[in-house]
């Protein structure tokens, strides 16, 4: 009889009680950037995370296959969540099919998600080349070579690209037209807080129109 492998027998045994604190509508603030704000500077403050504004992204393309992937906040306000990317590559192909997408907050260390659902718009030729020409250089040069989602032959190959480009753009890189940012345009909005026996609080806003309703979910 075949064993399972080391330590996968005991899964079903795993478990750990949320007993850090409980969320309550009367918690939240009025509308859901200020509360992901106030959450993401627990967060920040925390020093549990090497990088708090990481948010795992699930998109699905025109034939509906679903593929995730840990991607990093560079700005949030009224209107969305954004970050950054290769319009070509395999998120940004199947945005261009598909524009819904979702995007969890998972941390952890404090008992916490929080999860996004809605649709994403192409943030401004300024506003990618503002963050653009933010990023260290090689951090540019890396953008503008990669060919991200792509078979590529070998390192050798990527680093001769990086040596080239930074041959031809020795101090800064000029923004790519396949690069630039996605805005998260948020329909709904959820707060989950870890409780004891999995009696969990799930506070969501959601879109109604112009304005947001509030709902508890179940645990």
């Amino acid at each position: 009889m075949q064993r399972d492998p080391a330590g996968a027998d005991h899964l079903a045994d795993m478990r750990r009680s949320y007993q850090r604190s409980g969320l309550t509508e009367a918690d939240l603030a009025p509308g859901w950037a200020e509360q992901f704000g106030r959450w993401l500077d627990e967060a920040i403050e925390s020093l549990a995370f090497p990088e708090p504004n990481a948010m795992v992204v699930g998109t699905a393309d025109a034939a509906g296959t679903p593929s995730v992937r840990t991607v990093l906040l560079k700005g949030y306000d009224e209107r969305g969540l954004v970050f950054f990317t290769n319009y070509d590559s395999r998120k940004g192909r199947a945005l261009a099919e598909n524009p819904r997408i979702s995007a969890v907050f998972p941390w952890y260390a404090l008992e916490r998600q929080i999860l996004v659902g809605g649709t994403v718009e192409r943030t401004t030729r300024a506003e990618s080349e503002a963050y653009f020409h933010s990023r260290p250089y090689g951090s540019q040069v890396a953008a503008s070579i990669s060919q991200q989602s792509a078979v590529i032959p070998d390192r050798a190959w990527l680093e001769s690209e990086r040596d080239r480009l930074a041959a031809a753009h020795p101090d800064t890189v000029p923004l790519p037209d396949f690069w630039g940012g996605f805005r998260i345009v948020p329909e709904t909005v959820e707060f989950w807080q870890g409780r004891e026996n999995r009696l969990h609080d799930r506070l969501r806003y959601r879109r109604t129109g112009e304005n947001w309703l509030i709902e508890r979910l179940a645990p």
